[in-house]
């Protein structure tokens, strides 16, 4: 995903693809991995250097959406191990945010899992072997009660947002 950013001049217009439904960013060509891993790997740099901790890449699952460009789970999977291997590589923990579908075969990459709206779209269950294997999960939930959200997300965390991110106070389910 080509987010609106000081960097996104950088991505030539090969690797740019659709719309991806927020203003100023589009889906990307995951498969240009000699193209996007050294922009993003710069990026990655900067965050390292200002002292993050850790970095969250989101839109990571274009193989399920209608990017323009012709992906496959696989070229998921490599572009996501990848991004994860980046981080790492820059002393960072890395997040997951979504592509659930291949939830199993990142476990042991990523670090931790932030899930959007699983009551919603009913995929609260789908973090359970992350969380058995105590990785931290945290939902973050847009719209709805939080006693209809609190119960659906179990005992992982959940943290209400405006769409826009706004501060907005965290609410503890417990």
């Amino acid at each position: 995903m080509l987010p609106n950013s000081s960097d996104a001049s950088a991505y030539p217009d090969s690797v740019k693809g659709l719309p991806n439904g927020w203003p100023g960013e589009r889906w990307l060509d995951i498969r240009a991995t000699s193209v996007l891993l050294p922009i993003i790997e710069a990026r990655v740099a900067k965050c390292a250097a200002t002292g993050f901790d850790s970095v969250e890449f989101d839109n990571v699952d274009g193989y399920t959406n209608n990017t323009g460009f012709p992906l496959t789970a696989s070229d998921q999977l490599t572009f996501d191990t990848d991004l994860a291997a980046l981080a790492h590589g820059k002393g960072l923990s890395v997040g997951l945010k979504n592509d659930l579908d291949q939830l199993g075969a990142l476990q042991n990459t990523f670090d931790y899992a932030i899930n959007e709206q699983c009551a919603q779209y009913h995929e609260c269950d789908a973090y359970g072997p992350w969380t058995a294997a105590g990785k931290a999960v945290v939902e973050v939930e847009y719209r709805g009660r939080s006693r209809v959200y609190c119960g659906a997300a179990g005992s992982r965390d959940v943290i209400h947002k405006s769409l826009a991110l706004r501060a907005t106070p965290w609410r503890p389910c417990r």
